[in-house]
């Protein structure tokens, strides 16, 4: 089955007509001699359509020296890789589908199950409350936080494809740990596994893109991961909406078990696929091999610019034998800055709420379980479409203008949904039919923001800010706050949402309204600056050109 969706952007005096087409069934890809079977992937095609604008007019950098064109091989290493964006997606959308589960409820969360069915006293923003429960949801983000620091090392001492290769074979554990649990610690350990993969793998896979894709179109490749985890959510939650129809009560497994599809095309590609020019020039000193794959992914022979530019940054970077310490310098304060409160801002949208919980929040406004389950694949389609539009636009219209218009729409959105729900859901009872799907409405709006702006554009901008030397770090540091944050928010939400009932929604609207502000005064425009180019926007910018003074410029830690 193919979903089709039809685009056009205009700017100027130009009208583009594009077309995207995403394949949510199986098809073969095709390059050089080998097969890959992508049963969750966008075709080769599909992207030629989406970057033919990329293929005519050739690939430029800053001044317009690089060469090049969109390459099926290009395409083929972004899509693969962005499998552990599904990943990502995957494992956050089942959770909150399975725990809404009468059966997972009863076998695992027995308290739970019978707050639900029996005790009727209980508020209903408080019937979920349960630091099991939510352990089960959380334990994969602290594991994935702890391995972020140990992905840093792998990606940087060894290449952006080993840390994917260890991210696809730890998913396949925990998902096999997931799909035959018999008790809540095969469960947590399932998902300890799961966040180990998470770790290592939105740590490489975002660089690898941002490092293979030319930097014209880098914002639109670098989408594509934001992409998988909207689909992989998107995914998650039709499974889960089909598993809990299975008779018998085990449908819970086949949903945590297929995690494994995304996991198993990770892994052969990190086998197959080759590692991207920087990494290859950086770990291996190999400047021929590196040379051959930047020739194959820009289809031409005349990339001598482009390669001077990667092997000078990365002699910078070999120089640096302390990296975290490299990037505490005063001089990389903007980076540092970005680093760790974009992926905070990121998870304090609230839309990890949405994500883990839409189901249990469905049923707390009182939609019944299939309702529920099915009501977060509606909210699911609307993020995945928007991060699709936001693809298309991202590279026009730049990062600042998607974070301002998604910032306002969250905003206006989480105050209505807060408001409506205070004035008409007590602690007892339900919404009408007509008001819960209003509540509905109102929540595809707000994550159709999300997926316009903080979703996509919050992977793709600190994948995209550092210098080499520093870039493994940075993303470390990045992947490590969201984690933390992603934990933070899972493990305490539902506390939250019990004592600050439709409060919860003012709580995360007030963080939008910083962020927004924060991105307006201090985050400057990326689009199409070369990553090896990128440290002169900070030089430029009112606030930060302070902190890049000459005097630590010559300091080298080792």
């Amino acid at each position: 089955m193919a979903v089709g969706l039809a685009i056009t952007c205009e700017g100027g005096n130009t009208t583009a007509g594009m077309t995207l087409l995403v394949v949510l069934s199986s098809m073969m890809l095709r390059t050089e001699g080998i097969i890959f079977s992508n049963d969750l992937g966008i075709s080769v095609l599909s992207w030629r359509l989406l970057l033919a604008m990329a293929a005519a007019r050739g690939i430029t950098g800053e001044g317009g020296q690089y060469n090049g064109r969109i390459t099926g091989l290009l395409v083929l290493s972004c899509v693969v890789a962005a499998s552990g964006g599904l990943i990502f997606g995957y494992d956050l959308g089942v959770s909150g589908g399975v725990t809404s589960m009468d059966p997972f409820l009863k076998k695992f969360f027995p308290d739970v199950y019978r707050r639900m069915k029996e005790n009727t006293k209980i508020s209903n923003y408080c019937k979920f409350d349960s630091q099991l429960l939510t352990l089960f949801t959380s334990s994969l983000y602290i594991a994935g936080l702890i391995s972020s620091f140990f992905a840093s090392f792998v990606t940087r001492a060894f290449g952006r494809k080993a840390s994917m290769l260890v991210a696809g074979v730890a998913v396949l554990v925990g998902s096999a740990l997931g799909g035959a649990a018999s008790n809540v610690y095969m469960l947590v350990f399932g998902r300890i596994f799961l966040g180990i993969g998470l770790g290592f793998g939105n740590q490489s896979v975002p660089l690898y893109i941002s490092e293979m894709a030319p930097p014209t179109y880098r914002g639109a490749m670098n989408i594509v991961f934001d992409g998988g985890v909207g689909i992989g959510v998107l995914i998650a939650n039709i499974i889960n909406f089909c598993t809990e129809k299975i008779e018998g009560g085990w449908g819970w497994r086949i949903s945590l078990s297929l995690a494994a599809v995304p996991a198993s095309i990770l892994t052969l590609g990190a086998i197959i696929l080759p590692d991207s020019p920087n990494s290859l020039i950086h770990y291996t000193n190999n400047h021929e091999k590196a040379k051959r794959v930047l020739q194959r992914i820009r289809g031409t022979s005349d990339v001598q610019a482009e390669f001077n530019d990667l092997v000078t940054a990365t002699s910078i970077s070999k120089t640096i034998k302390s990296p975290f310490k490299k990037i505490m310098q005063r001089k990389h304060r903007p980076q540092l800055v970005m680093a760790a409160a974009i992926p905070f801002f990121a998870q304090m949208t609230g839309i990890n709420v949405i994500t883990f919980y839409a189901p249990i929040l469905f049923r707390t406004i009182g939609l019944h379980e299939s309702s529920s389950l099915l009501s977060a694949v509606v909210i699911r389609c609307f993020n995945v479409a928007c991060t699709f539009v936001s693809m298309f636009v991202v590279d026009k219209h730049g990062r600042r203008v998607l974070f301002m218009i998604g910032g306002i729409q969250m905003l206006a959105t989480q105050i209505t949904i807060g408001g409506f729900m205070t004035a008409l859901l007590g602690d007892h009872g339900a919404l009408s039919k007509a008001s819960a799907y209003l509540v509905l409405v109102l929540i595809c709006i707000y994550i159709s923001g999300f997926g316009l702006s903080w979703g996509p554009l919050g992977w793709l901008v600190p994948s995209e800010i550092y210098p080499l030397e520093i870039r493994s770090t940075g993303q470390s540091i990045t992947v490590s706050v969201s984690f933390f944050f992603c934990f933070l928010v899972g493990q305490t939400f539902l506390s939250m949402l019990c004592h600050m009932k439709a409060g919860i929604f003012f709580f995360f609207g007030g963080w939008v309204a910083v962020m927004t502000t924060f991105v307006y005064f201090f985050l400057p425009e990326t689009k199409n600056v070369p990553i090896e180019k990128m440290e002169k926007l900070w030089k430029e910018h009112w606030f930060w050109k302070r902190f890049l003074g000459d005097q630590e410029d010559d300091k080298v830690y080792k």
